[in-house]
């Protein structure tokens, strides 16, 4: 298409208007904080979700038990264009947390900050913990602030700009974050409340927010009918961890007080500044529902006796609010000493605990500076509490130390016992490890119960033959003729999962696994 003459200066104007207000910074901002997470991604090993998620990447469908099906389909074009190095697997979250500095920022501008306002909540983005351990993993978790706040900058928009039809656009990412993780449902509930509580309730006499939510729905509408197709796996999966007590159950307090810890305390008072000002500002009167959304789902995760960090995502709205109140106080008060002083007081907080979330450190030097914290990096299920390292590092080690025990019981095998032999782990971890290493060792794909990988069954495997992870030779010995034990995997003292067994077992006393794989179901 080509641009007449008449029309370039309007597009000068829209770049230049984009630019203005410190929007300049805050791509440098951004960009600096793809490069941080680009250069320190691959100083420890892979993590045991980022197996599932390759797994799941090559087995392409419309949903998995544990998750919809976004971040596999991600994951599968990340490998087919960058690779399997850690970085590669990692681009996604280094990209999609610094989009979501740049967004920050907008909404910051459109709640009507200028230069300092919009700097400062670029700044306390990338000070986040839980934002920087986003941008350091390839998890469900990391695309969740860019996708919550796109919601929450079209909400915006609707309303500053008098305009319902951004409502569609709201739909729109609402319906691909539900593909992504169905968490930021309890976002778009916590939204109609506060619309509802506030003079914004008359947007629902409009069509265009019904038209939004069509629009979710329809684009929601794949994974929704896998779930009604496979008998509502992720329900069944959300019922058993809660039975099992997996979890560790906060008090509302307790969530709170960790709401503070995984957004930062030196952050604080910037976020808890906006949500008060949503509440009571009359500046900030006509988004008054987004102060009603925060206690909506702070409510709602408690209720649920949700994790801690299933609230994080709704923090950069927040900040942006807070960045917007002390950038007025500033300029009333002129404490202007004030504007570098917060500068440097969230860079040096997210110094430092960015050794906490990120893979900065040499993991001898981490153990020791995690121990000099005045506080203890909390642990969100009972069974992280016995290792060394926070479950976001622990659960990056020991899996080629498992690999290597399992080649040697598969090394043990005749050509002929190969051929039939299976390998069965005990979860989606090993299972996962087994279908990314193995294939350097000329190992089968694995079998598990666990998750998704029930779903894809025993395939061929008879189970006359099998070598089987994790498990007792008493329990086995129900199952098979003959059980011989291999050896434990080398003990990796930062591993979660350390010293697992492993048996070689033959002559199954069961008809075939196929008979049998019902109940080695594993959902929790």
């Amino acid at each position: 298409m080509k641009i007449t003459t008449e029309q370039a200066p309007a597009l000068n104007n829209q770049r230049q208007s984009f630019l203005a207000d410190g929007m300049l910074l805050v791509l440098f901002f951004a960009f600096a904080n793809f490069l941080l997470h680009l250069y320190f991604n691959n100083q420890y090993g892979y993590f045991r979700d980022e197996f599932d998620y390759m797994a799941c990447g090559n087995h392409l469908a419309w949903g998995y038990v544990d998750q919809p099906p976004l971040v596999p389909f991600l994951i599968k074009i990340s490998r087919l264009l960058l690779g399997d190095s850690l970085r590669s697997i990692r681009i996604i979250p280094a990209l999609a947390t610094s989009a979501a500095v740049i967004l920050t920022a907008m909404i910051a501008r459109d709640l009507g900050g200028r230069r300092f306002a919009v700097v400062l909540s670029a700044l306390a983005f990338i000070a986040v913990p839980m934002y920087l351990n986003d941008g350091s993993v390839m998890t469900t978790n990391c695309l969740e602030p860019l996708l919550w706040m796109g919601c929450v900058y079209f909400a915006i928009l609707a309303i500053k700009c008098d305009d319902p039809r951004y409502w569609l656009w709201f739909g729109v990412v609402a319906g691909i974050g539900l593909e992504e993780k169905y968490s930021i449902a309890v976002l778009g509930l916590s939204i109609v409340v506060g619309l509802l509580l506030t003079e914004q309730r008359r947007a629902f006499t409009r069509k265009w927010i019904w038209f939004g939510g069509a629009l979710a729905f329809l684009v929601f509408l794949p994974n929704l009918l896998w779930n009604v197709q496979n008998h509502w796996p992720f329900v069944e999966l959300m019922y058993n961890i809660k039975a099992d007590g997996r979890d560790v159950v906060l008090s509302p307090a307790a969530f709170f007080a960790q709401q503070v810890l995984i957004a930062h305390p030196v952050l604080a008072p910037i976020w808890i500044t906006g949500v008060l000002a949503f509440l009571f500002s009359a500046r900030l009167k006509p988004y008054r529902f987004l102060g009603w959304c925060y206690l909506a789902a702070f409510t709602v995760f408690v209720v649920l006796k949700g994790k801690n960090y299933y609230l994080a995502p709704i923090y950069p709205v927040f900040l942006a609010a807070g960045a917007v109140v002390i950038e007025s106080f500033i300029a009333r008060s002129r404490q202007v000493w004030l504007k570098p002083a917060l500068v440097v007081l969230i860079l040096a907080g997210g110094t430092w605990l960015a050794p906490v979330v990120m893979p900065v450190l040499p993991i001898d030097k981490f153990i020791l500076y995690v121990d000099h914290l005045p506080f203890k990096v909390p642990r969100s299920e009972h069974s992280h509490m016995r290792a060394i390292l926070p479950q976001h590092f622990a659960d990056e080690f020991g899996w080629e130390e498992i690999i290597a025990a399992v080649n040697q019981a598969y090394s043990r095998l005749s050509p002929e016992e190969r051929a039939g032999c299976g390998i069965f782990a005990q979860n989606y971890g090993q299972a996962g490890a087994i279908d990314f290493f193995g294939g350097r060792y000329g190992l089968p794909p694995a079998l598990s119960g666990h998750q998704t990988y029930f779903l894809w069954g025993p395939r061929s495997y008879s189970g006359n033959c099998l070598i089987v992870l994790d498990d007792s030779r008493e329990v086995l010995e129900r199952e098979f003729e003959h059980v011989e034990y291999v050896g434990k995997s080398s003990d990796n003292p930062y591993a979660m999962e350390r010293e697992i067994p492993t048996f070689i077992c033959r002559g199954a006393k069961f008809g075939s696994l196929a008979e049998i794989w019902p109940r080695l179901k594993r959902w929790r």
